[in-house]
C-alpha cells in the first residue's frame, strides 16, 4: 500500500476507488429494493453510445456518456411506465440499441477501438486529474440526492402504490432513481468497466443483505463492502499486475461468499435460540410460586 502511494496516478486511482465504493452500492440498494438490479447493466450499454460519440467528435467521452446515459435512463423509465411492455423489455430495447450505436460510432472514430477497450473493462490507472474532478462532482451530486430524497425514494421502492397514495411524485422519483443510476454508471466505468459496472452496484448490497435486516443498515454495510472491495482490489491489481476492474468485482464476490456463510451461521443460531426458549417451561405464575413455597419449606 505504501509503495502504491508513491505514484501520482495510484493516488488518483485510490481516491476514485473510494468514491466508487461509496456511491455504487448506495444507489444499488434502491435498485435491488425496487427489483431493478439489471438497470445499471442496461445503462452501461447505453453509455457505450456516448463514449463512441465522444471519441468520434473529439469531446470528453465521460461527459458524452453522461448525457446519453441520462437520456437513456429517462427513456427506460418512460417506456416502463407508459408502454404495454414490462420493465425488462424496455431494458432490452435500450440495451441492444445502445450497444449497436456504440459499436457503429466507435468504428467510425478511427483508432478509438483501443480507448473503447479501457471503458469496457476499466483502466483506473489511466485516470487523469480532470477525470477525477468530473467523477468527484458526480459522486457529490449522487450522494446529495440520496441524502435529500432518501426517505421518499425508500417509500417508493417499498411500495409504489403506497407512495402514490401518500401524495409523493412517483413519476419524478422514478426518473430520479434512473438518472442517479446513470450518473453512477458513468462514475464507475473508468475503474470497473461498462461490462462489470453493475456488479459493484449489486454485489455489495447482496452481501449486506445476508447479515443485516433494515434498509439503512443494509445501505451502510453495502457502502463499507464497496469501499473495501474497491480499495483492496485496486491494491491487489497493483501488487500482482492484474486488471483492476475484474479484481475489484472478484473481491466483492468473495465478500459475498463470506457473508452468505456468516449469515447462515447467525440465522441457524437464532433459530436454535428460539427453539430453546419454546422448550423451557414458563417459570412464572401460580404453579411456579407454589413450587417456590414448597422448596422454602
Amino acid at each position: 500500500m505504501i509503495e502504491m502511494l508513491q505514484y501520482d496516478f495510484m493516488r488518483i486511482a485510490l481516491v476514485m476507488a473510494v468514491l466508487i465504493g461509496l456511491t455504487a452500492p448506495a444507489v444499488g440498494t434502491f435498485l435491488v429494493q425496487r427489483r431493478l438490479s439489471l438497470l445499471g447493466d442496461g445503462v452501461g450499454h447505453i453509455a457505450l453510445t456516448g463514449i463512441g460519440l465522444g471519441l468520434l467528435t473529439g469531446t470528453s467521452p465521460i461527459l458524452a456518456a453522461l448525457a446519453v446515459s441520462v437520456l437513456g435512463a429517462v427513456a427506460i423509465e418512460v417506456l416502463r411506465a407508459r408502454s404495454r411492455s414490462g420493465g425488462d423489455v424496455a431494458l432490452a430495447l435500450i440495451f441492444y440499441g445502445g450497444l449497436a450505436g456504440g459499436v457503429i460510432l466507435t468504428s467510425r472514430a478511427g483508432d478509438g477501438g483501443a480507448s473503447l477497450q479501457s471503458y469496457l473493462f476499466g483502466s483506473i490507472s489511466s485516470v487523469t486529474t480532470s477525470d477525477l474532478y468530473v467523477v468527484a462532482g458526480l459522486a457529490v451530486v449522487v450522494l446529495g440526492v440520496i441524502a435529500v430524497f432518501g426517505r421518499e425514494l425508500f417509500l417508493l421502492c417499498q411500495d409504489e402504490e403506497v407512495a402514490r397514495a401518500s401524495g409523493l411524485p412517483v413519476r419524478f422519483l422514478s426518473i430520479l432513481i434512473a438518472v442517479t443510476a446513470a450518473a453512477t454508471v458513468v462514475i464507475a466505468m473508468r475503474a470497473i468497466g461498462l461490462l462489470l459496472v453493475s456488479a459493484l452496484m449489486i454485489v455489495p448490497v447482496a452481501a449486506a443483505q445476508q447479515v443485516t435486516r433494515g434498509f439503512r443498515g443494509t445501505m451502510l454495510v453495502a457502502m463499507a463492502v464497496g469501499v473495501l472491495s474497491a480499495v483492496t482490489g485496486l491494491a491487489g491489481s497493483f501488487e500482482y499486475d492484474l486488471p483492476p476492474g475484474p479484481s475489484i468485482v472478484l473481491l466483492a464476490l468473495a465478500v459475498f461468499a463470506v457473508a452468505v456463510a456468516g449469515g447462515t451461521v447467525v440465522r441457524h443460531r437464532r433459530a436454535r435460540a428460539g427453539e430453546a426458549r419454546e422448550v423451557i417451561p414458563d417459570r412464572t405464575g401460580p404453579r411456579a410460586e407454589a413450587e417456590a413455597e414448597v422448596l422454602k419449606g
